[in-house]
């Protein structure tokens, strides 16, 4: 490489690196919020590129750990109990229509069985995490988790701009929204984040019955263990749950951390709007385009089916 060619590369890594440090720390101020974060991360990836790429996807996991269990000093028991209880036959009913007719489309398609699987488990339950609970299980390799991580990571970007006008435009209630928010978008970071948009309760509301449906990726890990010649040994199970419910607890009957508990939510929110400026700088248009139109076709249709179905549902009977 000549000495011009091998400069210019260097400041525009440079660039790249000043760039991407001084967006990060714009979204720890209030003047972005998380759906503008993914924004300019999708802008990020797609003008310079990700320049720290290993590093943030390391702390999207853990920022996204903290932020949830963080909102969990905003609730008591007694909501969380309700929210639960209003999302459980929901939650059962859409995972095991979600499952079946993402695998029967699946065949019906051609589609890689694995990445079938994969999609609809994502689709079913928790998005990245449940890909990254069962791919182990059924022993996907790296192209299949990637194609359906791809996918999933596209409908939780459209998702997040999608589900709050929806939401307006039919004129669901805080809970509302936050139940359908929960069963209907893949991914607990685009869960929290479109809730968040609509309205504290839905907050509440969307990240306990989110994480209630997360803890099906056991049960479903299991399963596919079992029939599908895998490991129960690889189920891996989500502890951060369990450190979200003991939020809630220690916000209800712990004396004092009422002075505490809102700086913890607000770290909380911040943490999930970094968290989404770093989802989006991994949506680069080449690893969108390894997609394949098929596989895309299979997970917007199951999508589609899930949001409306329970749109309808709840719109029906819950208040």
């Amino acid at each position: 490489m000549k000495p011009k060619e091998n400069i210019h590369k260097k400041n525009r890594s440079l660039i790249a690196k000043v760039l991407f440090v001084v967006l990060c720390l714009l979204c720890l101020t209030p003047l972005i919020n998380p759906p503008i974060a993914l924004l300019m991360g999708v802008a990020v990836a797609q003008i310079t590129g990700n320049p720290f790429e290993k590093i943030s996807g390391k702390a999207v996991s853990w920022l996204l750990k903290f932020a949830v269990i963080g909102l969990g000093f905003g609730m008591s028991v007694s909501s969380a109990l309700q929210a639960g209880k209003d999302g459980f036959i929901l939650t059962v009913s859409s995972i095991i229509a979600t499952l079946t007719l993402g695998i029967l489309l699946g065949k019906l398609f051609k589609i890689d069985k694995k990445i079938a699987q994969l999609i609809s488990s994502g689709t079913a339950i928790c998005g990245g995490s449940a890909i990254a609970a069962i791919a182990p299980v059924i022993k996907a390799n790296a192209k299949q988790i990637s194609v359906s991580i791809g996918i999933v990571f596209l409908l939780n970007a459209l998702a997040l701009f999608i589900f709050p006008v929806v939401g307006h435009f039919f004129e669901l209630t805080q809970h509302q929204f936050g139940v359908w928010s929960a069963i209907a978008i893949h991914d607990t970071s685009s869960v929290v984040g479109a809730a968040n948009e609509y309205g504290n309760e839905a907050l509440q509301t969307a990240t306990t019955v989110k994480l209630a449906r997360a803890l099906w990726i056991l049960p479903i890990s299991v399963l596919f263990a079992v029939y599908k010649s895998g490991s129960v040994k690889k189920v891996k199970v989500p502890y951060f749950i369990g450190l979200f419910i003991l939020a809630i607890i220690v916000n209800t009957y712990v004396p004092g951390i009422e002075s505490v508990a809102p700086h913890i939510v607000t770290l909380a929110k911040i943490a999930l709007t970094v968290t989404l400026f770093l989802i989006g700088t991994n949506l680069t248009y080449s690893s969108l385009k390894k997609v394949g139109v098929k596989p895309l076709v299979l997970a917007v249709l199951i999508w589609v089916f899930i949001s409306v179905a329970s749109l309808t549902i709840i719109m029906q009977t819950v208040a």
